[in-house]
């Protein structure tokens, strides 16, 4: 099973109340009773409501390895209640009715939020299975996380965007990733015999999770490994034309910066941000049988050290008065891609935006730009607000079409009311 196929959605989908997993009492007792058991081998772990549990209790279910927080103290975020945002309204992409923000929580199968309002708690709210000290699953936000190493290592000169991925990774050269360039990588315009649709069965992505493990295995045919995987994908046409987004080019980033760094991606993750934030805890990624940890979507963490990250970011790569990564890095990536090969791929939802060294830019005028994971997770920066958006959730639909227009509109709107 996948994330959001036809087949892992299960049970037809009810509302946030009806699946609350704590009120259906998935994996309750020693042991639970058989039918609220949740497990990775038969795929039940991926068929929601199933999902509102498991997306909490990841590391229960798949072998992980830790981003360790460091040692320091943590960096304390105060706070300045905002009561007044549950009532905020706005009016849904596409839609006429006008909604408020509690509301759309519940439409999104929200875990957990946490807004930060010029580095101050303003709004914090947990649901389902989600808590302040309850880790989630980030999905495809763990990619903006690699792109920004990736960022910053190019302008250390330790990596060139222009050079051939082959040249990094010899083990590459027989595949379609060969002749790519580090920056097509970065900014998907890659060309390969590979296509990421959630929910459909045939779509290679599913010969990607099952050999990197995020799915179970049906039967011994099949690479055994992500990196086996990547070296046996095949190109299809030139590289550069067009903007299709695959999370396969996550992963050979992350073994591009391990091969240049000689440092696995958990490691590169721990000493160069996660142990530099005075995160509250540590995180952690889950690892394919070969033990490597997996960059295109494994990230657990927090809502709260989430949101830690996303002030960083805002604060141009600072954090406590230290320099985590390079201003520059932060720039870069705000630049954005190229807009028009991103309008290409038809994303309806997002309109006017690019995608750039795994980030999601938005072009508008406050200059927002986000991480994004299915099945709701996402970080949402506004920079001009001076706003963070960390959110996690279980949506029982993969693709974020399903959630922006309840979302975007909302955070947009959120923005505007912080900025006034």
């Amino acid at each position: 099973m996948v994330p959001g196929s036809p087949s892992a959605r299960g049970d037809a989908a009810a509302d946030a109340a009806a699946t609350d997993p704590i009120h259906l009492g998935w994996m309750q007792g020693t042991p639970p009773p058989p039918e609220r058991m949740i497990a990775f081998a038969d795929g039940s772990f991926m068929r929601f409501p199933r999902t509102r549990w498991s997306f909490s209790h990841w590391r229960e279910l798949v072998p992980t390895i830790e981003v360790a927080r460091g040692n320091g103290p943590v960096t304390v975020l105060a706070r300045s209640e905002r009561s007044e945002i549950d009532a905020l309204e706005f009016t849904p992409l596409g839609g006429s009715a006008r909604m408020s923000w509690q509301e759309s929580l519940a439409a999104n199968y929200t875990d957990a939020i946490v807004v930060l309002h010029r580095s101050r708690i303003v709004y914090e709210r947990y649901f389902g299975a989600g808590g302040p000290e309850q880790p989630h699953i980030a999905f495809s936000v763990t990619k903006s996380f690699a792109g920004l190493l990736a960022t910053a290592l190019m302008l250390e000169g330790a990596l060139e965007p222009a050079q051939r991925i082959a040249h990094y990774v010899p083990e590459l050269g027989g595949s379609g990733f060969a002749d790519a360039t580090l920056a097509q990588v970065l900014d998907m315009t890659t060309a390969l015999a590979y296509d990421e649709q959630y929910e459909v069965q045939t779509s290679r992505f599913h010969d990607f999770a099952r050999a990197t493990g995020m799915e179970p295995r049906a039967g011994e045919a099949g690479a055994r490994s992500g990196c086996e995987y990547l070296a046996g994908l095949a190109g299809a046409g030139e590289h550069g034309n067009a903007f299709v987004y695959r999370s396969v080019n996550t992963d050979v980033l992350a073994w591009v910066m391990a091969r240049v760094t000689g440092l696995p991606f958990h490691v590169l993750l721990r000493e160069r941000i996660w142990s530099r934030l005075g995160m509250e805890a540590d995180a952690y990624l889950q690892v394919d049988s070969a033990g490597t940890p997996l960059a295109y979507g494994t990230l657990n963490a927090r809502a709260r050290d989430l949101a830690r990250f996303g002030q960083m970011i805002l604060e141009e790569g600072a954090c406590q008065g230290r320099q985590i990564v390079p201003a520059a890095a932060i720039r870069e990536i705000r630049r954005g891609g190229d807009r028009t090969l991103f309008a290409g791929a038809g994303y309806a939802t997002l309109a006017g935006w690019s995608y750039h060294n795994q980030w999601w830019i938005a072009h508008d005028a406050h200059g927002a730009f986000m991480a994004r994971g299915i099945h709701g997770q996402a970080l949402y920066l506004d920079p001009t607000a001076q706003m963070v958006i960390a959110r996690f959730a279980s949506h029982p639909r993969a693709p974020n079409v399903q959630l922006d227009p309840t979302s975007l509109p909302a955070y947009r709107s959120l923005a505007a009311h912080l900025a006034a």
